[in-house]
């Protein structure tokens, strides 16, 4: 289903909900109105009728004088007067009038007589100008009903009644509230839903734009276009989406250029030791070399090309597992100091042979630092030999050891001449700050960037900082408990 049917879907849903709610609401409400109105009425009318029965007691004969001023008779089962009281009825307000006795007894019923001699109490009181009228809910033969009382003289009353009642029956005032509110509803309603489609079409509309734009996009990325970028700029969730789906291209891109040039530098250092293994193997296949001399010079470069391209093979593979996270990691306190000398004398003749003098230099009380031995010897190894290979001759290679709250920095400096690195990049893989040296003597660029790996595994964080002719290599780990 499309976005554009369950937005549609979802906004007749929400209509129809809130149409049930209000709808439900609107009818306690006016169901209320329609009873306070029709009780009110009910009390007027019950005055009203009070003086019609009056004058009909003083209407119907009596056998005897009485002391209450009407002349008449009263007769015994009161016939003629019941007749008269069952036309005083009012027309569409009440639906039956009651007669009953100061003991809250019907005595009259204009319905029949099923009622007659029940007990009917009117708890509440309304005063209306001079008048007291009684009020009270009712049930006359299981249904309920309003009522509205007022007095009598029974002593006047052929019957003896107390009091006129009128009573109207709750199911013909609920029907009348739902006649009145239910085609309101119905006009709402369909105005409501008509106003919500078209809110929820132009809402869809306007969300399914950015959507396919994104669609699109994804699509686009997908085969290839690494440029492809959308150009939403709202501040709602899909514009964060948008945002983030920008960023994320970018990173794609990224990566994917670094990738290529990867490839292309991977096949550049291998084709250079590659020839010369071919041509020189060639040579002494054919016999091209004839003294022994040349023979033995030829063996020792392929042997050494040989190493170059098997040495190559290890950084890489080095580098593919601890970006991979599957490079085996044993932390142990580890003696920085003992390690650190260790380090030194392994360079320190390579170091000689350029003239360059090897300091050390450590604070007194330094802790131990959990670390992985063998990956921190391979770190401490690449940053002392980039040092050694990359320091102007004749100038010092400076290792210091700082203790830090939580930490301990290790920081590598040397000398460097006009061809200085760039610190950004010295982590990149096959950066040679100097392109003028060979492979050979330099290495092929991927020592830096495993160690960067490395000291992150461990926990730590390896950067570079250029300060004039100085560059420093810094290194923090965490300190041992």
């Amino acid at each position: 289903m499309s976005l554009r049917n369950r937005l549609l879907l979802a906004a007749a849903g929400i209509v129809g909900v809130s149409l049930l709610t209000s709808g439900v609401l609107s009818l306690v409400l006016v169901r209320t109105l329609e009873f306070d109105n029709a009780q009110l009425d009910l009390d007027r009318d019950v005055i009203s009728v009070r003086h019609d029965v009056l004058r009909a007691e003083c209407q119907t004969p009596q056998a005897a004088p009485a002391s209450t001023g009407c002349v008449g008779t009263k007769l015994a089962n009161g016939t003629l007067f019941e007749d008269r009281v069952s036309n005083l009825l009012p027309v569409g307000a009440a639906t039956r009038l009651l007669l009953l006795s100061n003991q809250n007894l019907v005595l009259f019923d204009s319905a029949g007589n099923d009622a007659v001699g029940s007990r009917i109490q009117l708890l509440r009181s309304r005063q209306l100008q001079a008048d007291t009228v009684a009020e009270g809910n009712i049930l006359l033969d299981g249904q309920p009903y309003i009522a509205s009382g007022a007095a009598l003289a029974p002593k006047r009353d052929p019957l003896g009644a107390g009091r006129v009642v009128l009573v109207r029956s709750s199911a013909s005032i609920n029907a009348l509230a739902l006649q009145e509110l239910l085609p309101r509803l119905i006009e709402a309603g369909l105005i409501a839903l008509a106003v919500a489609l078209a809110l929820a079409l132009l809402l869809s509309r306007a969300f399914a734009r950015p959507l396919s734009e994104l669609a699109r996009a994804a699509e686009d990325l997908a085969a290839g276009n690494y440029a492809r970028r959308v150009s939403i700029r709202s501040r709602d969730e899909i514009g964060v989406v948008a945002r983030s789906f920008n960023r994320m291209a970018e990173a794609v891109e990224r990566a994917r250029t670094l990738q290529r040039d990867f490839l292309a530098n991977v096949s550049h250092e291998l084709k250079t030791p590659l020839t010369s293994l071919i041509g020189f193997s060639q040579a002494l296949v054919d016999g091209s070399l004839e003294t022994p001399k040349e023979r033995a010079r030829a063996a020792e470069i392929i042997h050494e090309e040989a190493q170059r391209v098997l040495r190559m093979s290890q950084e890489l593979l080095d580098l593919a597992r601890v970006e991979a996270g599957q490079m085996p990691i044993h932390p142990a306190d580890v003696d920085l100091k003992a390690l650190l000398e260790q380090e030194l004398e392994i360079v320190r003749p390579r170091a000689d042979q350029r003239g360059l003098e090897l300091k050390l230099e450590t604070p007194p009380g330094l802790r131990a630092i959990r670390a992985d031995p063998e990956r921190l010897h391979q770190i401490v190894d690449n940053l002392l030999d980039n040092a050694v290979k990359y320091a102007s001759e004749g100038t010092p290679v400076e290792v210091a050891v700082h203790n830090e709250l939580m930490s301990v920095e290790i920081s590598v400096a040397n000398g460097v001449d006009h061809d200085a690195p760039d610190p950004e990049r010295m982590f990149d893989r096959f950066y040679r700050g100097d392109p003028s040296r060979s492979a050979s003597a330099a290495g092929v660029g991927l020592g830096l960037s495993i160690s960067r790996e490395l000291a992150a595994a461990l926990g730590g964080k390896l950067w570079a900082e250029l300060d004039g002719s100085k560059l420093r290599l810094r290194l923090t780990l965490p300190a041992g408990l």
